[in-house]
C-alpha cells in the first residue's frame, strides 16, 4: 500500500470524536483538534521566541501536526480514564506506540520509515518544543471545555476538563504560558461571567491548586 495507506488513514481521524459519550453542544473530532493544537502552537512559539528563545520550527509542526495520530488505532479514550493512573497512562501509550511502530513496519517504505518514526512518535518531552506542545493540547482543552461551560452545559466532565487543563498549563514553565495566564485566560473568564456557570469561580480554584 505504501504512504497511500498513511494518507488514506488520515481521514479516520475526521470520524474519531473527542470527549465520547458525553453531551455536548458541538463536537469536535480529532483531527479538527491537531488543527488547532498547530495553530495554537504557533502563537505560543513566537512568544518564546519575541523572548529570545530559540525554537525549532520543523520539529514544532511534525510533532504538533502528528501527536494524536495514534488515535486512529485506539480512539479518544476520555481524559478521566487515561489518566486515572499514570500505570494506565503508560500501558495506553505503549499500546498506541506500538500500534504506530507495526503501522509503518507494515505500509511505509523502508526508506521512509525513519522519517515517520521521528514524526510520529510522542513529541511531550522537555525540550521548548515538547513543552509547548504540551501546552497547545491543553489549550484546546481549555476552549472545547469553555465552551460548554459558556453555553450552560452541567456535564461535570468538562468543569474537570477546564480545570485539569489549567492546572498542569500553569506548571509549564514557559514564557508563553506567563502570557496566556496573564492575558489571554484574563480574557477567556471576562467573557464567560455571562455564563449559568461560574466560570471565575472554577479559574481562581484551578489556579490555586
Amino acid at each position: 500500500m505504501g504512504i497511500h495507506a498513511y494518507f488514506q488513514s488520515l481521514t479516520d481521524l475526521e470520524r474519531i470524536i473527542r470527549c465520547p459519550g458525553k453531551f455536548k453542544f458541538q463536537e469536535h473530532s480529532v483531527s479538527a483538534h491537531s488543527w488547532k493544537v498547530v495553530q495554537y502552537a504557533k502563537t505560543l512559539a513566537d512568544i518564546e521566541e519575541s523572548h529570545g528563545v530559540v525554537v525549532d520550527w520543523k520539529k514544532l509542526y511534525e510533532i504538533t501536526s502528528s501527536h494524536d495520530y495514534g488515535e486512529i488505532f485506539i480512539g479518544d479514550i476520555k481524559t478521566p480514564v487515561k489518566h486515572y493512573s499514570l500505570e494506565l497512562r503508560a500501558m495506553l501509550q505503549q499500546v498506541e506506540e506500538g500500534m504506530v511502530a507495526h503501522f509503518i513496519d507494515e505500509h511505509i517504505p523502508e526508506e521512509f520509515q525513519p522519517i515517520f518514526r521521528r514524526q510520529l512518535r510522542e513529541g511531550k518531552d522537555d525540550s521548548v518544543e515538547g513543552k509547548i506542545l504540551e501546552v497547545a493540547d491543553k489549550l484546546d482543552q481549555v476552549y472545547e471545555a469553555f465552551a460548554e461551560l459558556q453555553r450552560g452545559n452541567t456535564e461535570k466532565e468538562f468543569i474537570l476538563m477546564y480545570r485539569s487543563a489549567l492546572i498542569k498549563i500553569k506548571s509549564i514553565k514557559l514564557h508563553c504560558v506567563d502570557y496566556f495566564l496573564q492575558h489571554i485566560l484574563t480574557d477567556i473568564v471576562r467573557e464567560g461571567s455571562r455564563s449559568p456557570i461560574d466560570i471565575e469561580e472554577i479559574t481562581k480554584e484551578a489556579l490555586a491548586s
